[in-house]
């Protein structure tokens, strides 16, 4: 029984990381969906689908710097991005 309940309690744990290593892998904002920018710290839905269309009429951002080029989005924003965030 004190077998179970620790498989158990192992289970639940493990299920309880996952949220927090799905974060771990950096979002390509050159081919992101609005969908995926949405899920990044200071991005909703409004500036997701912003910076695909800013990507789609102007081509790939060549820095996350260039993701200011969006309103809305400022230099504390990119800053933020910097670990969750890639090109």
């Amino acid at each position: 029984m004190k077998t179970l309940i620790h498989a158990a309690l192992f289970s639940l744990l493990s299920f309880s990381a996952l949220p927090a290593l799905a974060q771990a892998t950096p979002i390509n904002i050159n081919e992101a969906s609005a969908e995926e920018l949405a899920t990044l710290p200071g991005i909703g839905e409004v500036k997701a689908q912003a910076i695909v269309d800013d990507r789609e009429a102007n081509g790939d951002y060549k820095s996350l710097e260039d993701l200011t080029r969006v309103d809305g989005i400022g230099e504390t924003t990119v800053s933020n991005l910097a670990e969750e965030a890639t090109l």
